[in-house]
């Protein structure tokens, strides 16, 4: 499928549904249900060696097993939809077509996304045997994809979704209007 054929996909009403509520199912029942006995370390903003180790601790040997079985699993399907709703909506209420470009931050973020997984999935399976650069590496991935790439993707699709409302909100009062 060519990025054009894959933008044009993502923006039809049924897949902006399924992929919204995917979203939702993944964030308000999958992971919150997955058994690890902690925080992730994909949500945070960054971790120090330190905080690390303390998370390994906190997840003991069997929440590490679930965390290194779900981020290559879970977590690889998590983006799909997430990249797939952002990339809809991006090009779905684009001012104009040349506003798509903004539809590939999504696939950046997605396959950023894949490579922290990536990270953090050897960082569990080697672990106690993983230093401090590998950390710092993986540390580096969650930092950029939660403080830079998330936002970049993130910010113009809620100003282009309010954007969207105030124009029907508008439309509707000026119809009103006019009767």
């Amino acid at each position: 499928m060519t990025p054009n054929r894959y933008f044009r996909f993502a923006s039809r009403t049924p897949v902006l549904l399924a992929t919204g509520t995917g979203v939702l199912v993944w964030l308000l029942l999958v992971f919150p249900s997955l058994p690890i006995g902690g925080d992730v370390l994909d949500i945070r903003a960054g971790y120090g060696f330190a905080e690390f180790q303390a998370a390994m601790e906190q997840y003991g040997a069997a929440g590490r097993r679930v965390y290194a079985w779900s981020s290559p699993t879970l977590d690889t399907i998590f983006p799909a939809l997430y990249v797939t709703l952002f990339v809809g909506l991006l090009v779905r209420l684009r001012p104009s077509d040349g506003w798509t470009w903004l539809a590939w931050i999504p696939v950046f973020a997605g396959v950023w996304d894949l490579c922290e997984n990536a990270q953090i999935t050897a960082m569990l399976l080697m672990y106690p045997d993983v230093g401090p650069t590998q950390v710092a590496w993986a540390s580096f991935f969650t930092y950029m994809k939660n403080v830079w790439i998330g936002p970049a993707y993130q910010l113009p699709t809620v100003a282009l979704v309010l954007a969207a409302l105030i124009r029907g909100w508008w439309r509707r009062r000026r119809d009103r209007a006019t009767r």
